[in-house]
């Protein structure tokens, strides 16, 4: 009498499968500029510093996490998780693989003057 009936509607709604699609697209798009900016880079990090830490050698100047600056006594194994590092003349620390967050490569003279 006073309720008027109620009709069922197309799932797509009146825009059809096109009102799908722009309402999907937004979250494609914020999907790939999370992917270029943020996911992609940090893989590369990842792997430039699994790298570093793979080719490490005898005599590399490295820098640990905690700030330390040493040179590497041993040729570590690569399995090997602990690298024996010298720090100041004969005082040796053996620190983790793993904490070390950079080598240092020496700086090239630049000395252009002719002798």
């Amino acid at each position: 009498m006073f309720i008027s009936p109620a009709y069922a509607q197309d799932a797509a709604g009146p825009l059809g499968a096109l009102g799908n699609v722009q309402q999907f697209l937004p979250l494609v798009l914020i999907f790939g500029v999370f992917y270029f900016l943020l996911i992609r880079p940090q893989q590369q990090r990842a792997k430039e510093a699994k790298r570093m830490l793979s080719e490490l050698k005898r005599g590399d100047k490295v820098i640990t996490g905690g700030g330390i600056l040493g040179t590497v006594t041993k040729p570590p194994k690569p399995e090997d998780r602990e690298i024996e590092v010298e720090i100041a003349a004969n005082i040796r620390v053996t620190v983790l693989r793993e904490t070390i967050s950079s080598v240092v490569k020496p700086v090239a003279a630049n000395d252009t003057a002719k002798k």
